[in-house]
C-alpha cells in the first residue's frame, strides 16, 4: 500500500475483534513510535504498550466520554511527554500518536485515538492524573492520548478524492 492509499484508508476503528495482535506487529508498532521525530531531537517521549485486559479496562475509565473503546481493543499505547524536556511535547507526541496510527494501518489493523491531555476523568480531576498512578507514570510527565490498536470488528469506507476541501489549500497568500 502506497502512502497515497494509507491515507485514505485510515479510518478511526472503535470496534476491535479479541483476537490478539502478533508480537511482530508490536515490535513493528514499537520501532514506528520510537522513529518518530520530536523537536531538537529531544526525544523525550515515552510509550507504554498495554495488552493485560484488566489494565485496558482501567484505562477506558479515563474519561467518561470516548475511552470505553479502550477496554476491548487489544492493545493500548500510552503516548507520554516531558514538559520540562521540550515545549514542543504535544507537538511531538501528537506526531508520534498518528504514525502509530499509520503503521497499525498498514499492518492491517484498525486504531482510534483517544485524547488524554485538557480532559477530565471526574470532578475536575486531569484524566492523565487518573492514569499517572495506574501505570506508575513519573509525575513531571504528561499523559497526551491512548491509542486503542487491535483487529477492526467494523468496517469504515476510505476517504474519498471528490471530499477533499481544496479550498482550505491556498498558495503564496491566504
Amino acid at each position: 500500500m502506497d502512502f497515497s492509499e494509507l491515507l485514505l484508508k485510515r479510518r478511526s476503528i472503535r470496534k476491535f475483534q479479541p483476537e490478539r495482535v502478533k508480537p511482530e506487529d508490536i515490535e513493528l508498532l514499537k520501532r514506528a513510535a520510537l522513529l518518530s521525530p520530536t523537536g531538537k531531537r529531544k526525544n523525550h517521549w515515552d510509550f507504554i504498550f498495554v495488552e493485560e485486559k484488566e489494565t485496558l479496562k482501567k484505562l477506558a475509565l479515563c474519561k467518561p466520554h470516548g475511552a470505553r473503546l479502550i477496554e476491548n481493543s487489544a492493545l493500548a499505547v500510552v503516548v507520554i511527554g516531558d514538559p520540562e524536556v521540550s515545549d514542543t511535547w504535544i507537538e511531538d507526541c501528537s506526531i508520534a500518536s498518528i504514525i502509530l496510527q499509520y503503521q497499525a494501518q498498514e499492518l492491517g489493523l484498525g486504531s482510534c485515538w483517544v485524547q488524554v491531555d485538557k480532559r477530565e476523568h471526574s470532578q475536575g480531576k486531569p484524566s492523565g492524573e487518573y492514569i499517572k498512578p495506574l501505570l506508575n507514570i513519573p509525575e513531571t510527565k504528561k499523559v497526551l492520548s491512548v491509542i486503542a490498536i487491535g483487529h477492526p470488528a467494523e468496517k469504515r469506507d476510505p476517504a474519498e478524492e471528490k471530499d477533499l476541501l481544496w479550498g482550505r489549500i491556498h498558495s503564496e497568500v491566504f
